[in-house]
């Protein structure tokens, strides 16, 4: 992380780093047999997440898509495009944060989890987010907002506000898909993604120094 963030992260071979990793593959391989739910029947790879084991920030989504799915890997398509850029926007990298979903496999078709699929899949996440145990969570939509806060308010409602959680804050905010159908909304996720700025002690980098 970079050197304008309040927290720096630990190195790769420090023991805290060691021991999260290590708690995060074993879940990454518990999932890997899972049969929880019948979604099990359509995926090519679970995509438990990826990113730093000790993350400040995670971003959560609802559930992989096509790429995701073929990959093994969260927010690889064109909304894990946008969600580096979102990513950068902040000063910040992809391996600087912890990113997964809700649901670790693909519904068929994009179809929106279930709510049985829901509630098989979350404990893997709340499991997750107590290992990483991150400031910040970031929630990408409606499915990831309203399973952590636990809530049926829509995400227009929640948006823009911080809800405590487990010594974390939940930031919601939309989900990039929804933000390449709707460019418009860009600048209310701009707004939330400052607040995670702020309360990450980050400066944001001008436009200049956001480019490779």
């Amino acid at each position: 992380m970079p050197k304008n963030a309040i927290v720096i992260l630990p190195d790769q071979d420090s023991p805290d780093f060691l021991i999260k990793q290590k708690k995060l593959q074993k879940i990454h391989q518990k999932l890997q047999n899972c049969a929880q739910c019948s979604l099990c029947q359509y995926r090519t790879h679970v995509v438990s997440g990826e990113g730093h084991p000790c993350a400040q920030l995670v971003f959560i989504g609802e559930a992989p898509g096509a790429q995701e799915d073929l990959q093994g890997r969260p927010f690889v398509g064109k909304a894990g495009q946008l969600l580096d850029r979102m990513i950068s926007a902040i000063g910040l990298k992809r391996e600087d944060v912890f990113i997964t979903n809700v649901v670790k496999c693909r519904p068929p078709g994009n179809r929106n989890p279930t709510p049985d699929e829901v509630q098989e899949c979350s404990p893997f996440l709340f499991e997750q987010l107590q290992i990483i145990q991150p400031k910040i969570i970031v929630c990408l939509g409606k499915f990831a907002a309203q399973t952590l806060l636990q809530t049926h308010t829509p995400i227009t409602q929640l948006r823009g506000k911080l809800y405590p959680f487990h010594g974390a804050q939940i930031i919601p905010t939309f989900h990039p898909a929804y933000l390449l159908r709707n460019p418009s909304a860009k600048r209310e996720v701009w707004e939330d993604l400052k607040q995670v700025a702020a309360q990450l002690a980050l400066k944001i980098p001008t436009f200049e120094q956001r480019k490779p």
